[in-house]
C-alpha cells in the first residue's frame, strides 16, 4: 500500500482526479508517463505505441494542464501533484510503476521515487534535475517564475509561448520549423491561467531540493540528456556523481526534449532501460485485487 504519510500533504483539498490515458494491458508492467511544463498526457502517444503492447502505459495531465485545471490550490505544488499521482495509481489501481518523466515531469518523477520508494522501482529522467541547492538560487527563480506567470495571466499567450521557444534551451527544437510549429499548436490548446498556477506551484525555485536525498536512491535510475543541452548534460552528470543507483546517457544531436528530437534514440533507451527493470523490479506488475 502506499505510505501513509502522503495523507498529511496540506491543503491538497477535496480528492479530485487528475486526468489520464492508459494503453497497453492492465496486467502487464506498468510505466507512468509525467510530461514537462506546459505539455499533456497525450504528448506520450507515440512513444506508448513504441512499446508494443508489453507494458501498461499511464500518462498524467498534471495539474494546470490539459484537463486536470480548477484544482485547489495546493494541488499546483510538488508534494500536492505527487499526492495526485499516488491517489490515481491507487484508483486504477496499481501496486509498483516505473516512472518516465521529462524537465518538470522528471522533477516530479525523482521526487516520487525519493519519497514514496515503495511504489515506483525503475526511474527514467529526461532532462530533468534535483532542483536548485541554494536559498539565494530558488529565490531569484521563483521571481523569473512569478514575472513569467504574470505574463500567462496577462492576456498574449501567442507572444509567451514564442519568447517561451526562443530560450537557448529549445534552440535545437526551434531550427525545425515543422516540429516548432507543431509544438506551439499543441501547447496553445492549455489554459493560460492554469499554466500560471503551475508555474508559481511546481517551479524550479518552490521545490524542493533533492540533491542531499539522491545517495539514498533505491530504484535503478537513468538520466538522459541532449548533447546540444549542455546545462542538463552537466546537472545528469552531476546526479550520476552522487547517486549508486543512476548513470547518464547523452544523445548526440538532440536539445532538451530528447523524445521529441530524437524520438528513435530515445525509444530505444527507454526501452532497453525497461527491459532491464524486469528483473530487479519483478513484484511492479502485481496490482492490488
Amino acid at each position: 500500500m502506499a505510505p501513509a504519510s502522503r495523507n498529511a500533504a496540506p491543503d491538497t483539498g477535496p480528492l479530485i482526479g487528475l486526468n489520464h490515458t492508459t494503453s497497453g494491458d492492465p496486467a502487464s508492467p506498468t510505466v507512468l508517463f509525467l510530461h514537462g511544463f506546459m505539455g499533456r498526457a497525450r504528448d506520450w502517444r507515440e512513444t506508448a505505441a513504441g512499446l508494443d503492447g508489453r507494458f501498461f502505459c499511464v500518462s498524467v495531465d498534471l495539474p494546470g494542464h490539459g484537463a486536470s485545471t480548477g484544482l485547489p490550490p495546493g494541488r499546483y505544488t510538488m508534494e500536492g501533484a505527487a499526492v495526485g499521482v499516488l491517489d490515481l495509481l491507487d484508483g486504477i489501481p496499481v501496486q509498483q510503476a516505473v516512472l518516465a518523466g521529462y524537465s518538470m515531469g522528471g522533477r516530479l518523477a525523482l521526487y516520487l521515487a525519493l519519497r514514496h520508494p515503495d511504489r515506483f522501482c525503475g526511474l527514467f529522467l529526461e532532462s530533468a534535475s534535483p532542483g536548485l541547492e541554494d536559498a539565494r538560487g530558488r529565490a531569484a527563480r521563483r521571481a523569473a517564475d512569478e514575472e513569467r506567470a504574470a505574463r500567462l495571466e496577462g492576456g498574449d499567450f501567442e507572444r509567451f509561448l514564442r519568447d517561451w521557444y526562443s530560450q537557448p534551451l529549445f534552440a535545437p527544437l526551434a531550427r525545425d520549423e515543422e516540429l516548432l510549429r507543431r509544438t506551439l499548436e499543441d501547447r496553445r490548446e492549455n489554459d493560460p491561467d492554469e499554466l500560471a498556477r503551475s508555474l508559481r506551484g511546481m517551479g524550479t525555485g518552490n521545490q524542493p531540493s533533492l540533491w542531499g536525498e539522491l545517495p539514498g536512491l533505491r530504484a535503478p535510475a537513468l538520466a538522459v540528456a541532449g548533447g546540444l543541452d549542455g546545462k542538463f548534460v552537466g546537472i545528469s552528470h552531476r546526479m550520476e556523481g552522487a547517486c549508486p543507483r543512476m548513470r547518464t546517457v547523452v544523445v548526440p544531436g538532440a536539445g532538451h526534449n530528447v523524445r521529441v528530437e530524437a524520438p528513435a534514440a530515445y525509444l530505444r533507451l527507454l526501452r532497453n532501460f525497461l527491459d532491464g527493470c524486469q528483473s530487479e523490479c519483478a513484484p511492479y506488475n502485481h496490482h492490488h485485487d
